[in-house]
């Protein structure tokens, strides 16, 4: 039988934690997926029963699972210090990419060569999104009755365009109360493996003993909280005294905070609220450049939702904030604004639920809001597939042209993804060189 594994420093923790955050492509599923196979099988730092346990959680939360996983496990290793690290380490190699690839859309956007790639890249967006759609839909869409909710969302979004986050909270209390009126039909499933499986003994297995810092107290959990609530206002507090309430910045930071909040069902599901503000109301960006936001986030490793630095970015750069020739310094600000208070509650919500969630090692209960909620995101991310594949199909409106070349590229990229199982990196290149020579071709 293996031993069991030694110690992990911090140090080794780290520069685990920042390989993870250069080749964390795939979206969440891949990157969980990464993170098993590092941890639990190769590496043993942990049981397979703990990392599903800490999964289960992150999952209940508003937020990127992925990145909230990566957060609880470092907290788990290395107290708070190691969950900081390890969830910072999953965010800043992204955003140091978005930003580099930001500016070169925005400074060489019209090259042919980048207009090449980029009118391939649109319509494989499109297929991407319906994956999304059709992969939660599969897992989430038990019953007639989590059909009807995702129906329903869908009626909400794109017939009555009601906002967002009413559209979470009237399926979250859908999900409660067919919890309480019929549970069978509310129940969370299991849909991430037994937690039976074992690859030896780990490092914290099973039947190891809480570390003292996973111990529920309620001290800890005020300073936690208080915390927070101070690195939320000291920046805000700052932005208002500077720019104004009605500010750029301080309204990105605003906007962004409320969808940190609703991002239940990933990062798939809070798009729409971001399109909803930053194209409809704040008026950042335009749908073209959305969707190629979105495609850049699938091309680079890290949490998908890192699309709002790209947002921001734009937004800032196309309306600078410091000043008529300061575009690119505006740019990285609002960027680098927009990710601290998107992640902010994901940290404090690891940092400050751990010791509870530690103390138990059983089922969570009540979730069958979430169930709600994930239904409705169905409904709600086949809104926002229809949204891209009109820009990209009618990039003139429907009263003009039909783009068939971008239509059999975007049939091209759903084969592949949803018939022939490829990966998105791999369907994305294929139609950035497609697209690429077409555009040659025309020119």
């Amino acid at each position: 039988m293996s031993e069991r594994p030694a110690p992990v420093s911090l140090a080794e923790a780290f520069w685990f934690w920042l390989k993870l955050g250069l080749i964390s492509f795939g979206g969440p599923a891949g990157q969980i997926s990464i993170m098993h196979q590092e941890l639990v099988e190769k590496r043993r730092w942990l049981s397979e029963r703990r990392f599903l346990h800490a999964l289960n959680y992150c999952m209940l939360l508003p937020g990127p699972e992925a990145q909230q996983l990566a957060t609880y496990i470092g907290w788990l290793l290395h107290r708070s210090w190691g969950g900081v690290i390890a969830g910072a380490l999953f965010v800043l190699p992204s955003l140091l990419i978005l930003i580099a690839l930001s500016w070169v859309y925005l400074a060489f956007g019209d090259v042919p060569l980048v207009a090449g790639i980029f009118y391939g890249i649109k319509p494989a967006v499109t297929a991407i999104v319906l994956q999304a759609a059709w992969r939660i839909g599969g897992r989430a869409l038990e019953n007639r009755w989590l059909w009807a909710i995702a129906a329903a969302a869908f009626v909400a979004i794109f017939a009555l365009q009601l906002p967002f986050p009413l559209i979470v909270l009237g399926a979250a209390l859908l999900g409660y109360l067919g919890g309480r009126l019929m549970p069978q039909h509310f129940a969370v499933g299991g849909g991430h493996g037994a937690a039976d499986r074992s690859y030896g003994p780990a490092l914290i297995d099973d039947d190891t003993p809480a570390p003292a810092h996973t111990r529920f107290r309620w001290p800890r959990l005020a300073l936690i909280l208080l915390l927070g609530v101070l690195l939320w206002l000291l920046p805000m507090a700052t932005l208002t005294a500077l720019f104004g309430w009605q500010g750029s910045l301080t309204q990105m930071a605003w906007f962004f905070t409320k969808a940190a909040l609703l991002t239940f069902g990933g990062a798939y599901a809070v798009l729409p609220y971001v399109y909803q503000g930053a194209i409809g109301h704040y008026g950042w960006v335009t749908p073209t450049q959305m969707i190629d936001g979105l495609a850049l986030g699938e091309t680079t490793p890290g949490p998908l939702i890192m699309v709002v630095a790209f947002v921001a970015f734009v937004g800032a750069y196309g309306q600078p904030v410091l000043g008529g020739d300061s575009a690119l310094a505006s740019g990285v600000l609002a960027a680098c604004l927009v990710t601290w208070f998107t992640f902010l509650p994901s940290f404090l919500f690891i940092l400050a639920g751990g010791p509870l969630v530690e103390s138990t090692h059983g089922e969570l209960r009540f979730t069958a809001p979430l169930t709600g909620i994930t239904a409705a995101v169905v409904g709600v991310i086949v809104n926002l597939a229809l949204f891209f594949g009109y820009h990209v199909l009618w990039p003139e409106g429907f009263a003009g042209r039909f783009d068939w070349p971008a239509a059999l590229i975007a049939l091209a990229a759903a084969l592949a993804l949803l018939r022939f199982k490829r990966g998105v990196i791999e369907t994305i290149a294929g139609c950035a060189l497609v697209g690429l020579a077409l555009h040659l071709l025309s020119a």
